[in-house]
């Protein structure tokens, strides 16, 4: 029975470790990540909404236009607002609108 415990305790110092690995890794480059992730859902989140409300593609269609290294921007369309929201789960979120006369603009950059 001695055995058991002692992998138990391993398993528990290697998920300790990674857990701190992990949380250490991210308080370090909390501003490069959060900096990456404002600028990558913005140019998602307009040139997904420029693709859908001006070229009158699909919301899948447009994820095809996005730069490598992408794969973490998700998108999510609001068709009675004529928006795109374009996100990295627990990091960062931006919002274009198509507005007449000035085609999508991100939210908060008035442009008028």
């Amino acid at each position: 029975m001695a055995t058991a415990k002692t992998r138990h305790k391993g398993w528990l110092s290697y998920l300790f470790v990674g857990v701190l690995a992990v949380g250490g890794g991210a308080y370090f480059y909390h501003g490069t990540i959060a900096g990456y992730g404002a600028a990558g859902t913005a140019y998602g989140a307009k040139n997904a909404c420029s693709c859908r409300y001006l070229a009158g593609r699909g919301l899948d269609s447009c994820e095809e236009d996005f730069v490598p290294g992408m794969e973490a921007v998700f998108l999510s369309d609001d068709e009675d607002e004529r928006a795109v929201t374009a996100y990295i789960p627990l990091i960062a979120s931006n919002t274009a609108r198509y507005r007449e006369g000035f085609g999508c603009v991100l939210d908060g950059w008035d442009g008028a």
